[in-house]
């Protein structure tokens, strides 16, 4: 069986890793897809790293199609997010396939 294992990475401004990591781990507390957030110990400063998983390609594309036309339910959550736009200056997304 296929997996496929997602991070989305942050960068975040001096001070707002920690902030940001609690705010990704309240939101999708929900989602049957998180695993984890991650946040540096060595490497680049500021990261904050999002870890999903999901069965197939096919079924992450599915749950970005839901993220661009949200439930009334995920407007709300995605509310909860406030400011977040204003507390990273970059950021990656790496997909990978389990074997």
């Amino acid at each position: 069986m296929t997996m496929i294992i997602v991070h989305d990475t942050f960068v975040c401004k001096p001070g707002n890793a920690s902030k940001a990591a609690k705010i990704f781990k309240d939101m999708m507390a929900k989602s049957p897809h998180f695993m984890h957030i991650l946040t540096d110990l060595t490497g680049q400063y500021h990261r904050v790293i999002m870890v999903s998983k999901y069965d197939s390609l096919a079924a992450w594309e599915k749950t970005q199609e839901e993220y661009m036309n949200p439930s009334e339910d995920m407007k709300k959550d995605m509310a909860k997010m406030g400011n977040f736009q204003d507390m990273y200056t970059g950021g990656c997304r790496e997909i990978f396939k389990v074997w």
